[in-house]
């Protein structure tokens, strides 16, 4: 049986960070804890941050590796981490909501699309950034599974 993109195990609620660094890391551990890749995808995606931010508005940020990443992604996989207070991601950009990607091949383009029409929403952004069981917030992606 092949495992969820998404799912319950990759989900922090309501944690605490001092900075976007301490944020992608978290995310990236949420991914390696869960076999989506190795260890050293977490330092490419603190990489990828240097290089460009990986904040898309709506308090969202999406953490990914660099493209030579993809050679530590063991398979396509999501991971979330709530940040009620929010993080700075740079220039007055406050996320509230940490979604770590890792795809295999590239199927990162279709995990992005289906997060990305999730959280164009502001309203369903502020209802996962206030959803205090992981469930609920699970149900806002149904489709990324």
């Amino acid at each position: 049986m092949t495992k969820p993109i998404l799912s319950e195990d990759t989900i922090m609620l309501n944690a605490k960070v001092n900075d976007k660094e301490s944020a992608i890391q978290l995310a990236g551990q949420l991914l390696v804890d869960n076999g989506f890749v190795e260890e050293a995808y977490i330092e490419k995606m603190l990489e990828r941050e240097t290089v460009t931010s990986t904040y898309i508005g709506n308090h969202v940020a999406i953490p990914h590796g660099t493209e030579d990443a993809k050679r530590v992604v063991k398979a396509s996989g999501i991971s979330i981490v709530q940040i009620p207070e929010g993080v700075d991601f740079g220039g007055n950009n406050v996320a509230k909501l940490v979604i770590g990607i890792a795809g295999k091949d590239d199927e990162h383009l279709q995990i992005l699309s289906k997060i990305a029409i999730v959280c164009s929403e502001p309203e369903n952004v502020e209802k996962i950034v206030n959803s205090k069981t992981k469930e609920e917030l699970l149900s806002f992606f149904a489709e990324v599974n």
